[in-house]
């Protein structure tokens, strides 16, 4: 039983599945409770990067609910962030805002870095999480 509970689960929405064939890496990975969420980023569903660091910073923010969601969790589960920011010190304050929307409360712990650059040229932030499923309702 305890063998079963610790199986690695490889997660990969129906809409993120390219990623998996294409790029041979998963959208998350679970094993038990915990979630290992790789990097999102501010692309529509058209694979287009949002325009600045408001609608990217929505678009990754939606993205990793998208995941967590489909790993069996939720952005309450999050307990931890790691943000990549090729304009930190400029965007810092819109992408502050904007994540308190997706964390009203109970804030993950968080580390920004900033970056040279992303996968895309016009990609300015990257967000990748930890979360621990049926946490955040305890």
């Amino acid at each position: 039983m305890i063998a079963n509970s610790l199986k690695r689960q490889s997660i990969n929405p129906p809409e993120t599945q390219a990623f998996y064939d294409n790029f041979h890496f998963s959208q998350a990975t679970r094993v038990g409770d915990l979630i290992w969420v790789s990097g999102q980023v501010g692309i529509d569903p058209q694979m287009k990067p949002g325009d600045g660091i408001v609608e990217q910073s929505h678009l990754a923010f939606q993205s990793l609910r998208q995941v967590l969601e489909a790993a069996g969790a939720s952005l309450a589960d999050v307990v931890e962030l790691t943000t990549f920011h090729t304009h930190l010190q400029a965007d810092m304050a819109d992408f502050s805002r904007i994540k308190d929307e997706y964390f009203p409360t109970r804030y993950p712990s968080w580390t920004a870095v900033g970056i040279t650059q992303l996968a895309l040229e016009p990609l300015r932030v990257e967000i990748r999480a930890v979360a621990v499923a049926g946490c955040g309702t305890a």
